[in-house]
């Protein structure tokens, strides 16, 4: 397996966890929170969604899809479209509720397009610069490997909610 067949893989894990962890719960179940300032899955899985959007859209120079495709009309959230819900309050999160055909749909949506530009990234394309704003600057190869950590993590939280929601 090449680079680009493991970041394939690696990404089709996330959307294989975000869809075990949403399918078959309804908007409440999504919306669950275990204390009033947890996370819900919800908001779990629009944040990772929306930070795999922004990331790679920006790091091959294209539109994300919240934008491009009206998924920020569609999901109707009450802030800014450019919001990924990093440090989001309490409030912000909450207000995050979605169907999971919503949620799921966004969510596939991205994961199709990631697979498309992973699955052409080569050995050369992992070592160029994507953000100067760090130092040492961010290659392409580490901001994949950082979404997809940041995606698996949260998908896990979100299985794990899912695991309280259904034993309640």
């Amino acid at each position: 397996m090449n680079g680009a067949g493991l970041l394939v893989d690696s990404f089709g894990r996330v959307r294989e966890a975000v869809h075990g962890a949403v399918e078959g719960l309804t908007e409440e179940e999504l919306a669950v929170r275990v204390d009033p300032d947890a996370n819900s899955i919800a908001w779990l899985v629009w944040h990772l969604t929306r930070i795999q959007d922004d990331h790679l859209a920006d790091a091959f120079g294209r539109e994300q899809l919240w934008t491009s495709e009206g998924w920020a009309a569609r999901f109707g959230l009450p802030f800014p479209q450019r919001a990924t819900g990093y440090g989001q309050t309490s409030a912000q999160v909450g207000a995050v509720r979605a169907a999971a055909d919503l949620l799921l749909g966004y969510h596939d949506a991205v994961h199709s397009r990631t697979e498309a530009l992973v699955g052409a990234v080569t050995e050369a394309d992992l070592a160029r610069i994507v953000d100067t704003a760090w130092d040492p600057p961010v290659t392409l190869g580490v901001r994949l490997v950082s979404v997809i950590a940041d995606d698996l993590q949260h998908a896990g939280q979100a299985a794990y909610v899912r695991g309280l929601v259904e034993r309640r």
